[in-house]
């Protein structure tokens, strides 16, 4: 019998998607769960596994654009019911049995060589070998956690070999002189809606930014002396960001419209602050929230971000992490910024732009000293935030930072 797959609803403001990757052949054999190819929707990656067993024809090309509903493959699950009696074949004769006998073993070592689609990408991924990897599923076959968890165990250090000639590593081709190559790449369905985004905030908002700086020298003091005790007792690094995090949603407290969204006729106050965090993934920039920031601990906001940066880098964002956020912070000094004008996230406000620490001459108490210093940048939207309040809500973050003891208490 053949079964339809097809686009599944996603979210309610999803209505199209971009079939980035197939992750089984076309004819493949599959099990009922296994990941048969990967979406793009306009905020995050996500896997389609296959509703039963069966053999895969694929309808859907990579790269087509799809509404909720299309058609992209057929699963034949009679195809599989097929196979199975292969394996339960008439026994051999006596004289026969014992050039049989290795066979079961060679087909556990199939299984064990044979991840599941979405473990051998993720092998693929990290350059290690099936071969290598123990599998915990049906057969020995690898499952994806044994996938995720191969990275560390499955790279052996290399045996010693003898020392060989020494041979230089061809260099890569210059590009030829007065080249004049082009080509042409089609847009990810994350990048379309980045630039539409990007166009709509600069057409649609007031947005100005106002700039001011901190001095980062207790926070780094605090970083160098509890990190360690920090670690052994949370099991997680202290990092800058949940000094940022905590900082912003006490500030946030204090000056509500930075937490508000505008639309045409009313404004909408949050008594509660799901900070949005910009992560760098492979595939673009996005902004997965930590829901109720206000709420957590240090230790739970350092959590809360490992672990949203560590499905962004993998393409596991859910919707569910995606959507919502009430303010938005951005760290451009990761990658060396020291100073930019990020823009706003809508529906949201405003957004927080850190930048790079750098040691800079300052006059303390009459004396001219080094202090490590970071700019910050807040893009707000005019209709909805004053200058006032833009000035006075970075002012406040400013000196929660500098004196980090005042965020223990909350004053």
């Amino acid at each position: 019998m053949k079964i339809e797959i097809r686009v599944p609803s996603i979210g309610e403001s999803v209505s199209e998607v971009t079939l980035s990757a197939w992750l089984v052949e076309d004819g493949a054999m599959v099990e009922m769960d296994d990941s048969l190819c990967e979406f793009e929707s306009d905020k995050a990656t996500l896997e389609l596994p296959a509703e039963k067993g069966g053999v895969v024809t694929r309808v859907a090309k990579e790269g087509d654009d799809l509404k909720i509903g299309d058609l992209v493959a057929y699963i034949d699950t009679e195809a599989a019911a097929e196979a199975k009696p292969a394996a339960e074949e008439k026994p051999a004769p006596a004289a026969e049995q014992a050039t049989a006998a290795p066979a079961p073993a060679k087909e556990a070592s199939y299984a064990a060589s044979h991840p599941s689609p979405a473990a051998k990408k993720i092998l693929d991924e990290k350059g290690v070998q099936p071969e290598e990897v123990k599998g915990s599923g049906v057969g020995g076959r690898i499952t994806k956690e044994d996938a995720q968890k191969a990275e560390v165990a499955a790279k052996p250090a290399p045996a010693p070999k003898p020392e060989a000639p020494k041979v230089e590593a061809p260099k890569a081709a210059a590009p030829a002189a007065f080249s004049r190559n082009e080509r042409t790449e089609k847009l990810t369905r994350l990048r379309k809606t980045i630039s539409r985004r990007l166009v709509e905030v600069k057409n649609q908002t007031a947005m100005l930014t106002t700039f001011n700086e901190v001095d980062m020298t207790r926070i780094m003091e605090i970083r160098k002396q509890y990190k360690d005790e920090f670690a052994d007792q949370h099991g997680i690094g202290l990092g800058f960001m949940s000094f940022f995090v905590k900082a912003c949603t006490l500030a946030l407290a204090k000056f509500p419209a930075i937490n508000a969204y505008i639309t045409e006729e009313n404004v909408i106050y949050h008594d509660f602050a799901d900070v949005s965090i910009a992560v760098s993934t492979p595939k673009g920039l996005v902004v997965p929230v930590i829901r109720n920031a206000e709420s957590l601990s240090f230790a739970e906001i350092e959590k809360d971000i490992k672990r949203l940066a560590t499905l962004g880098r993998d393409g596991q964002l859910s919707m569910e992490d995606m959507e919502g956020g009430t303010f938005t912070i951005t760290n451009g000094g990761v990658f060396g910024s020291l100073m930019s004008t990020p823009i706003i996230n809508q529906p949201q406000s405003a957004i927080l732009g850190m930048h790079k620490i750098q040691d800079r001459p300052m006059v303390m108490n009459g004396q001219i000293v080094a202090r490590p210093m970071m700019y910050l940048a807040l893009s707000y939207d005019h209709r909805i935030v004053d200058g006032k309040e833009s000035v006075s809500f970075l002012v406040a973050v400013k000196d929660y930072l500098e004196n980090p003891e005042r965020m223990l208490f909350g004053i």
